[in-house]
């Protein structure tokens, strides 16, 4: 098994390449440094072109809610003069269920256009449900490769819940347990079938989350006379929060400020058979968000698309037990069952409300479907079968796989900061053990970190010479 992994991980870029149709060589300028804007505009569709393709395939022009019930709460407990309005794109009417469909409408556009038969991802997610429902709306195979399980076949609900909604579409879903075979499985299927790699992390994804943004900024200017002052997303592999932001600014949006969330699953390891199972969170949470953020490249394509670190100005984290509290206010006050993956930033959303003035605009800009295993309920059950303690109670002593605490009044909802100039030294040290040894990064390497992480050149030399005395 370690002679077949290491004989097709080796022939991984050829793969790739073939599998893309885009040979990521050319973007590279150095071993720290690529043309990243080269890169994503390197498929040669504008943002009007992608909003066309979108269009014919059924996808965006979502509907923008205001959550007027529960900024009426939020309004209530803050001090006065505070509680922002709150706002929502339900992304849940796209006909998958979530924005990943815009992602997925693009690469789909893109396999159909360049000839391939089929497509195929690697995904656990929401991401499956819209690649396989593209490629059935234009007559192209697809297979998703899953990790479902844990090493006792035991399977994740939510999970689970998404590899039957990829079958509904036609697809073929090969599910497997936790571990590293993932990537490698996909890759092999990519070789052995000469399907299209429809990779979350690819500019083609990337790009299609850009018209969410674009929609976002008008939408808001027409119904506030501006664009949203907060524009909060939750991440993961951080093309959520890509995507979102560069929309918003090519829309002009360029004071929108970008917060990502988070759910804090610090101590469980996303790899780990025994952790597995333990967590009622399968995306958008800190098992992705930061070693995602920290170092992108360590996706499936060559260069990832996603870099989030480009442009968010705040990271936050929440727990389970407050996820779940705001998924079961939405229901009630707003009339909106939705998913986890949304309400997670929605989560982050009320508790940054109440410290911000009431002119201010808070945009959550995604909400995803729900039901079967995806459901709050669902999960609180599954993780009672696990072992996990479920009670009411203050959210500051929810333990990641062992307790979650839901809270017993809004009050006790409060956001936690995560330091996002400690991810700005990660990525840093990451970039240079990915180079060559005693490599000495160039005044050209300095500013691509700098513009990678948003920051400035100053900030990237002080973390260099951080990490020499290191």
């Amino acid at each position: 098994m370690a002679t077949r992994f290491e004989a097709l991980m080796a022939r991984r870029g050829e793969i790739m390449r073939k599998a893309l149709g885009m040979d990521y060589s050319v973007f590279e300028q150095s071993p720290v440094a690529f043309d990243y804007e080269g890169m994503m505009t390197a498929h040669g569709y504008s943002l009007e072109d992608i909003a066309g393709i979108q269009a014919r395939a059924g996808v965006g022009s979502t509907p923008l809610l205001e959550l007027r019930n529960l900024t009426d709460l939020v309004r209530s407990i803050s001090e006065p003069g505070k509680g922002a309005r709150i706002f929502v794109k339900d992304e849940a009417a796209s006909l998958a269920g979530a924005f990943k469909d815009r992602r997925a409408s693009v690469s789909i556009h893109v396999a159909k256009e360049k000839g391939y038969e089929g497509v195929i991802a690697a995904t656990s997610g929401n991401y499956g449900a819209a690649v396989a429902s593209q490629a059935a709306r234009n007559g192209l195979k697809c297979i998703i490769c899953q990790e479902t399980y844990d090493s006792r076949k035991v399977g994740q609900p939510e999970i689970v819940e998404k590899g039957r909604i990829c079958e509904s579409y036609g697809a073929e879903v090969v599910q497997m347990t936790v571990g590293p075979e993932l990537f490698f499985h996909m890759v092999e299927l990519l070789d052995e079938t000469g399907y299209f790699a429809a990779s979350l992390y690819s500019s083609f994804g990337v790009s299609g989350i850009e018209t969410l943004g674009l929609e976002l900024a008008r939408e808001m200017t027409a119904l506030t006379g501006a664009p949203p002052t907060h524009v909060v997303v939750t991440h993961a592999g951080g093309g959520n929060t890509t995507g979102t932001a560069r929309g918003l600014k090519r829309a002009g949006a360029t004071e929108t400020e970008i917060v990502s969330v988070s759910v804090d699953l610090s101590g469980l390891h996303m790899a780990s058979d025994t952790d597995f199972n333990r967590k009622s969170f399968t995306t958008g949470h800190t098992g992705f968000g930061v070693p995602f953020a920290t170092w992108p490249d360590r996706a499936d394509v060559p260069r990832n698309a996603a870099r989030p670190l480009r442009y968010l100005d705040r990271y936050l984290t929440v727990t389970q037990g407050e996820v779940f509290y705001i998924t079961e206010a939405m229901a009630k006050l707003e009339g909106l069952e939705r998913g986890p993956a949304g309400n997670t930033a929605m989560t982050a959303a009320v508790s940054l409300a109440q410290d911000l003035p009431r002119e201010a605009t808070v945009v959550v800009q995604e909400t995803e479907y729900t039901g079967a295993g995806k459901h709050h309920w669902s999960q609180l059950n599954f993780a009672r079968e696990m072992g996990v303690a479920v009670c009411a109670g203050d959210p500051k002593d929810n333990v990641p796989g062992k307790m979650i605490v839901i809270p017993e009044r809004l009050e006790q909802i409060r956001a936690r900061d995560f330091d996002v100039a400690r991810m700005r030294t990660s990525y840093v040290r990451n970039a240079l053990k990915n180079a060559p040894a005693g490599y000495a990064p160039t005044a050209d390497d300095i500013a691509f970190l700098a513009a990678d992480t948003n920051s400035d050149a100053a900030t990237i030399e002080a973390i260099l010479a951080s990490l020499e005395e290191a």
